[in-house]
């Protein structure tokens, strides 16, 4: 299966260096992450189109049969646009689905300003990487259970340090008083592409510019040092960060079509 939703391809691209297992079944991709099983989206069917309704069943008996002991459904649909009313069969069952922006960018704008009293830098050390899963719990949304989020980012750390330490991209992050207060990884998905991971603030200081300055430091290591033609992000279409990329020189190219249902709250 020729993956053609540029979203999907990046993914796909940092999954694999990340260490996860992609079966192509022809009609559809089963990707698996063994060293983060509860990793929703590292573990789930990308399927070559948005199914009929017709069949659409049969594809979630397929997800079952696939994770056995999944507590999650992921399932993502390999376009590059669409519209509310292709997910209503999902939508209609409980699934939540999701409409994400791939946003690109073959430049970056420098920021304005800067924020006083904050350092910008790569992480490097056990306690860079440490402070980042600190800074993805204190992100969380509050429907996570608290410890199983921590396992997830915990592993989600180590892929990440190792395509640092692999030379595959770098991990940014912003400081203020030696605390990690905002974060984002890029790294080379080849073809040209660098894909930005988990661009976030801690809540304490948003609209600060720190994400923003992040965001410009890392494009340029893209452009310059990856070789990279074409940035990319996906975000949710809805969040304010959407501002900030739009402002950083990103602009919506594709829509990335994707539906989940969470594990039931315990």
């Amino acid at each position: 299966m020729e993956v053609i939703s540029l979203g999907y391809r990046t993914d796909l691209a940092l999954r694999e260096s990340g260490g996860s297992e992609i079966e192509d079944r022809g009609d559809h991709l089963v990707i698996r992450s063994p060293h983060n099983p509860t990793h929703w989206w590292g573990n789930f069917l990308l399927l070559a189109d948005v199914p009929r309704p017709g069949i659409a069943p049969a594809w979630l008996s397929r997800f079952a049969a696939e994770f056995p002991g999944a507590e999650h459904v992921a399932i993502g649909f390999d376009v590059t646009n669409g519209a509310a009313g292709d997910l209503d069969w999902f939508t209609e069952r409980g699934f939540a689905a999701e409409f994400l922006a791939v946003m690109t960018a073959t430049d970056v704008s420098e920021p304005p300003r800067s924020s006083p009293g904050s350092a910008c830098r790569c992480l490097g050390s056990d306690d860079d990487w440490a402070q980042s899963v600190e800074l993805g719990m204190r992100c969380k949304e509050e429907s996570y259970e608290g410890a199983a989020h921590r396992r997830y980012l915990t592993a989600k750390m180590q892929t990440q340090r190792r395509l640092v330490e692999a030379g595959r991209g770098r991990w940014f992050g912003a400081f203020v008083a030696g605390q990690l207060v905002a974060q984002m990884g890029l790294f080379s998905a080849g073809g040209g592409l660098a894909r930005f991971q988990t661009v976030e603030t801690d809540p304490a200081f948003r609209r600060r510019g720190l994400a923003r300055s992040l965001l410009y430091h890392a494009g340029r290591y893209g452009l310059d040092e990856l070789g990279a033609e074409r940035l990319v992000i996906v975000a949710d279409p809805g969040y304010f960060a959407m501002e900030l990329y739009r402002g950083t020189g990103f602009v919506a190219t594709e829509t990335q079509l994707q539906i989940e249902r969470q594990p039931a709250a315990r």
